[in-house]
């Protein structure tokens, strides 16, 4: 997920937001994980914006990618000069429109916006967890949700909507709580990583680990592995975007010279891009939450985890209604993958739409302004509305 983070001018904002959290649980009685392990109390940051209808049935849960966080749209203040990272997509009139809807977005298990991950004071030691922290997958972050979605009081979820790695978290909520489920919207994403979305991811984690300043994941008292971050983070920004997208972007210009340096300074404009793409990420992301969430995304395998390897099988736990979106771009999460999960839904006899979006812009263009995804949305979730109000 890139830091495509953009007001639309054509648009109203969702206006102010406030981030709030929730804790629940305790050191006896945790919440317990896939792993065996158990973690209390935990705290899940979240946000929302629109009003939540009377009968509680226009609730919605905006599940963000890698990097991204509660904030999904409006801004903090009224000076506040970025908004969140979905701020084209939701807000009056958009695709997810908060005068319709109650939108909620809360940060995923691990990171290290407000919701508890390695960063977080573990209890037992007064100091942050580091590698005690223990390993989460997609199906814990669900779980976390699931007591959050508890605790405002909403029994049944209008969608469940995300791209990427949030799209998995909406696949694990099809099939993990389908009763809770009327609609799902996965974007850009897949049911299991393919073996060269593992090969990145783990690229990046070994940079952060054989960063000297890593000390095994307990460096939150000294220099923190910066170096390793930003080189998984410009390896995975490569990821996000496309050939035609990088060359239409570059080509193979050069930055603030004429010839090579016949050194090994930056010459090329797309070198200086990534750096400075790894350089920003470091200010506001936690290295070792990097770790855990990206192998949160690997070990990911609907089949595997709900139908004995079938992913036929997986998707008969399912009820809701799908609106599958797949970008001809994306080589991170192909088509054919989307297509795959699709005929699996179909064969179990659910409501699903299917839409190949043309974008030259590569995995992250779910992010980018896009009439036509705002148009699917919006349609996709006033039919579900009306369905569920007869």
């Amino acid at each position: 997920m890139s830091e495509y983070i953009e007001h639309d001018p054509g648009s109203t904002s969702a206006g102010l937001t406030e981030k709030k959290y929730f804790t629940f649980g305790s050191r006896e009685n945790g919440l317990t994980l896939e792993s065996g392990s158990s973690i209390g109390p935990l705290t899940i940051a979240y946000e929302t914006l629109g009003t939540l209808s009377r009968k509680k049935d226009n609730a919605i849960l905006v599940t963000h990618a890698l990097s991204g966080d509660s904030h999904m749209a409006g801004c903090y203040t009224a000076k506040d000069p970025k908004p969140g990272w979905w701020d084209i997509m939701i807000g009056p009139g958009k695709g997810i429109d908060t005068d319709k809807y109650f939108v909620i977005c809360s940060n995923v298990l691990g990171g290290c916006m407000g919701t508890s991950g390695p960063s977080s004071i573990n209890p037992s030691t007064g100091c942050q967890y580091g590698l005690q922290f223990p390993v989460v997958t997609i199906g814990d972050m669900v779980k976390a949700q699931k007591r959050l979605i508890d605790h405002l009081g909403v029994e049944k979820l209008l969608s469940v909507i995300g791209g990427s790695i949030g799209g998995m978290q909406v696949l694990e909520w099809s099939v993990r709580y389908p009763e809770m489920l009327a609609s799902a919207v996965p974007l850009a994403t897949t049911t299991r990583h393919s073996a060269l979305a593992i090969a990145f991811n783990e690229i990046g984690r070994q940079a952060i680990m054989t960063d000297p300043n890593w000390n095994k994941g307990a460096y939150y008292d000294g220099p923190k592995p910066d170096l390793g971050l930003a080189v998984a983070r410009m390896v995975g920004h490569v990821t996000y975007l496309s050939d035609e997208a990088m060359r239409n972007k570059f080509g193979r210009r050069l930055q603030n010279r004429s010839d090579f340096s016949f050194n090994f300074d930056v010459d090329f404009q797309v070198e200086s891009y990534l750096r400075y793409q790894g350089a920003k990420f470091v200010q506001r992301f936690d290295a070792n939450s990097f770790l855990y969430i990206t192998k949160a995304a690997d070990y990911f395998d609907l089949s595997a985890q709900h139908g004995g390897g079938s992913e036929i099988e997986a998707f008969s736990r399912a009820r809701a209604k799908f609106l599958v979106v797949s970008f001809t771009s994306d080589w991170l999460y192909p088509t054919y993958q989307s297509k795959a999960m699709v005929k699996a839904m179909k064969k179990n006899g659910l409501d699903v739409s299917f839409c190949e979006i043309t974008a030259e812009c590569g995995h992250d263009a779910f992010l980018l302004p896009n009439d036509r995804l705002s148009r699917l949305i919006r349609s996709f979730l006033e039919r579900v509305a009306r369905h569920e109000r007869k």
